[in-house]
């Protein structure tokens, strides 16, 4: 139970009464008092995790007593109690940092399941602080493992940048790790106790992206059954993430660039904007200057991404970081196998790993060591351990004696490689993906069943 301590403020004493049994009967610790001026010396008493106040009360009504208690005590979880006829008061408290309201008069259950909804979002936000501290903290010490020169250049640039609210744009190759960049900028702003919304602008379909990021009024369109809320206006205090923006409609990149320009979000069908204060991290695997160029994505909107642009350096540019990420990766995964203790990495893998082209980068590298643990028939693991396309498809002029030379298995292995690829950039969509490969939709479709992706 998040809540313990109950404070109940109402001038009727069968209401005290009442809301005490009630409360009581749930496992809460209750005191209850009959005005504000009480409620207060209540408060600078004793620790109470929650307030129930009526709203007219003589002397200190409850809406003094609000204002009052969230000054003392910020982080107060306070409802209000209103009698049928006084719901403009009631919204008024909720406006001035009322959590709920609970109308007059009630059934038990009504109450409790608002306690139950406030303890809820109490938790959540419990939850949401430390996760975003571990984030923070794992930005600092694993996320990015390494020590080659342009890794390390690209992490003076995110320290660089992340105190500011200018716009960044995150290129480079998929598996590279762009969500972790934004996420870091983030936690490392004064905004990183504000929201983090990620938005894949390829994922969503083109007929809902405008609604699913600036929100909808009732009635807007068929399905519109009520009002909703964009992503741009969830994100507002924080960071919003535009990942894959490089797929995003034609026709909606121009309200982009206008909410880019003023920070005014207006939902489809309203006619009033609203304003909000949000700072954008947008990425892309794609080559958006020339995509601009080429008139596939518009170039004013390119150019108002593209403040800082931080580029992230593919695995194979820095293939002296290898073995320090493949130790982090064994340290992560040995919990797979607390029967077998794993030693290490035997000298043949680990040079078959620094050759590896690494086209998924280090998601691809983190899945490889994986498997492999998993695998490992022995305390280190071995050549044999690692993925046929990881073995079937070394770096030029890096094939050693007793490499597979297989043709059809290399075919094979790289031709998943691709598909995995497609399936990656698209983020699961297999129409797109199959115009990627050149390939027939049913043809796809076979492939996939054959090597047994899951998407």
């Amino acid at each position: 139970m998040a809540f313990q301590n109950v404070l109940v403020v109402d001038d009727e004493e069968s209401m005290r009464h009442l809301l005490t049994v009630i409360l009581s009967d749930r496992g809460y610790e209750v005191r209850a008092v009959s005005n504000g001026e009480d409620a207060l010396r209540e408060l600078s008493a004793r620790d109470y995790d929650l307030v129930l106040s009526d709203v007219r009360m003589p002397r200190m009504d409850g809406l003094a007593l609000l204002r009052k208690a969230l000054e003392l005590h910020p982080d107060l979880t306070f409802i209000v109690m209103s009698a049928y006829g006084t719901h403009d008061t009631a919204i008024e408290a909720m406006k001035a940092g009322a959590y709920d309201y609970v109308s007059k008069p009630f059934k038990p259950d009504e109450v409790v399941l608002v306690l139950r909804k406030a303890e809820e979002r109490l938790r959540l936000s419990r939850e949401n602080r430390r996760l975003r501290s571990e984030l923070a903290e794992g930005f600092r010490l694993e996320n990015f493992v390494g020590s080659s020169p342009t890794l390390q250049e690209m992490l003076r640039q995110v320290r660089r940048v992340a105190p500011t609210k200018t716009t960044v744009l995150l290129t480079g190759e998929s598996g590279t790790g762009k969500e972790l960049v934004a996420r870091a900028i983030h936690d490392l702003s004064p905004r990183g106790a504000m929201p983090f919304v990620a938005v894949n602008c390829g994922a969503i379909p083109s007929e809902l992206i405008e609604s699913e990021l600036f929100g909808h009024v009732r009635g807007a369109f068929t399905d519109a059954s009520r009002d909703k809320k964009g992503l741009a206006a969830e994100a507002d205090g924080g960071t919003l993430f535009l990942d894959e923006i490089g797929e995003l409609p034609f026709a909606l990149q121009v309200k982009l660039l206008r909410f880019l320009e003023d920070e005014m979000v207006r939902r489809v069908g309203d006619t009033r904007s609203e304003k909000v204060d949000v700072r954008v991290v947008a990425a892309t695997a794609r080559d958006l200057a020339r995509a601009a160029k080429e008139g596939q994505f518009r170039e004013d909107l390119f150019y108002r991404l593209n403040v800082v642009n931080v580029r992230l350096p593919a695995l194979r540019e820095r293939p002296d970081d290898v073995p320090a990420l493949v130790d982090h990766f064994l340290a992560k995964y040995r919990r797979l196998r607390p029967e077998a203790p794993l030693q290490g990495v035997s000298p043949e893998a680990l040079e078959v790993l620094r050759s590896h082209r690494w086209p998924g980068n280090v998601r691809e590298l983190e899945h490889a060591v994986e498997r492999a643990v998993v695998l490992a028939e022995g305390p280190v693991v071995q050549e044999g351990d690692l993925p046929d396309e990881v073995r079937a498809a070394p770096a030029p002029g890096a094939l050693a004696p007793g490499r597979d030379l297989s043709v059809k298995r290399a075919f094979r292995a790289l031709e998943e490689q691709f598909i995995r690829a497609a399936l990656d950039r698209t983020a699961g969509n297999r129409t797109r993906a199959a115009e990627l490969l050149d390939l027939s939709y049913r043809a796809l479709l076979y492939k996939i069943k054959e090597y047994g992706i899951e998407t």
